[in-house]
């Protein structure tokens, strides 16, 4: 068996790939709790707290249907954050 020499090894053949920018997870999250009409709080960058199921959903926006008030489509950049209405104790 003949004897090959091995190439070097450079820097860029020893690079790692980087991981994917889009993991789809937020997808993933919106489109479980939209199918289970999950009754979310959505707390805004100001603090408020909007209580609602989600609706629909795309890159910049949320729309979400409240009983005690109108529908709301609130801008993802004035989220804070969200959680279920159910862990709020």
């Amino acid at each position: 068996m003949p004897n090959f020499p091995r190439q070097p090894e450079t820097a860029e053949s020893r690079k790692k790939m980087p991981p994917p920018v889009e993991t789809n997870a937020e997808t993933f999250y919106y489109k479980k709790q939209i199918d289970a009409h999950t009754l979310m709080v959505v707390v805004l960058s100001d603090g408020e707290e909007i209580v609602g199921t989600i609706e629909w959903y795309d890159l910049d926006a949320l729309k979400i249907n409240r009983t005690d008030a109108p529908n709301i489509l609130l801008l993802k950049h004035n989220i804070k954050y969200m959680y279920k209405a159910e862990d709020k104790k």
